[in-house]
């Protein structure tokens, strides 16, 4: 009997293990513009990932989707997640996904894995994006496409909330501004901070100062969580302060660094230092 009720329940995983891999083809079909999914351009297929499937089990346990992904050690850029319930829903959840309303989710161009788990009662679909910031960019390189984003900021009239800042000159690069920006960025990111004070209390203009920076006027902006040099800049710009900094035509020089931890709240930590030298 007990060896009967092992075979019985090989015999069902197998079937679902089947039923999954099924759905994984059905998902990359529609997302590729089969069906009733029209498709605008190419997107690449998901890739299954067993991370994204110990989320998708985690969810149909209770569990919330930040509680899911933080429990199968998956930090994602962007997460999303379908359910469906019901009866032996996982024979009928490829026909369900064949409907228009679920075309814009399957097809969300900034997924690229996904992971499924089903039972006879209940089916989840987890598709997300992971963490990785600015793939195959050194820090020089991220920081000279930095600087290149902010002159070109600067090259035209620009409103910062409710102040207006005519174009301002650019920027040059600095070493001892970059060497400061670097440390604040790594001190945040050991520490999971986002804030203009040190912890040992110190300002950005006396970190400027022990850089070896010697300074008329100094300014600094810090941003987390932001996977690129376009998404920084865009960020700053957004930000009536922030962008009033950026459009200072007070400031001659600039340096920035980013600095990634994977275990803190934001992930990334982006320090931009100001100045001008005496």
């Amino acid at each position: 009997m007990r060896l009967h009720i092992l075979s019985c329940l090989l015999l069902f995983a197998v079937c679902f293990d089947a039923m999954a891999g099924d759905l994984y083809t059905t998902i990359n079909r529609l997302r590729d513009g089969e069906g009733n999914c029209d498709i605008a351009k190419q997107l690449p297929l998901l890739k299954p990932q067993a991370a994204l499937e110990r989320v998708a089990s985690g969810l149909a346990r209770g569990n919330n989707l930040e509680q899911s992904l933080m429990a199968a050690g998956y930090r994602a850029t962007h997460a999303s997640a379908l359910s469906f319930s019901g009866n032996g829903i996982n024979a009928q959840v490829a026909g369900i996904l064949e409907k228009r309303s679920y075309c814009r989710q399957l097809q969300d161009a900034a997924m690229t894995e996904v992971g499924i788990y089903l039972d006879a009662q209940q089916v989840w679909i987890v598709m997300a994006a992971p963490f990785a910031p600015m793939a195959e960019m050194d820090g020089q390189t991220a920081g000279q496409r930095t600087l290149d984003l902010v002159n070109q900021a600067r090259a035209r009239r620009r409103n910062c909330g409710n102040q207006t800042f005519n174009a301002a000159p650019p920027l040059s690069w600095n070493d001892e501004l970059a060497e400061a920006s670097s440390l604040h960025s790594r001190e945040m990111a050991r520490f999971n901070y986002l804030s203009h004070g040190g912890r040992d209390g110190s300002t950005a203009a006396q970190r400027v100062e022990r850089a070896g920076y010697k300074y008329r006027v100094t300014g600094e902006n810090i941003a987390g969580g932001k996977m690129s040099p376009e998404d920084v800049v865009a960020g700053w710009i957004s930000s009536p302060t922030h962008c009033a900094n950026l459009m200072d035509p007070a400031f001659t020089e600039m340096g920035v660094a980013f600095a990634i931890d994977r275990k803190s709240k934001l992930g990334v930590y982006w320090t931009q230092e100001f100045g001008t030298p005496r």
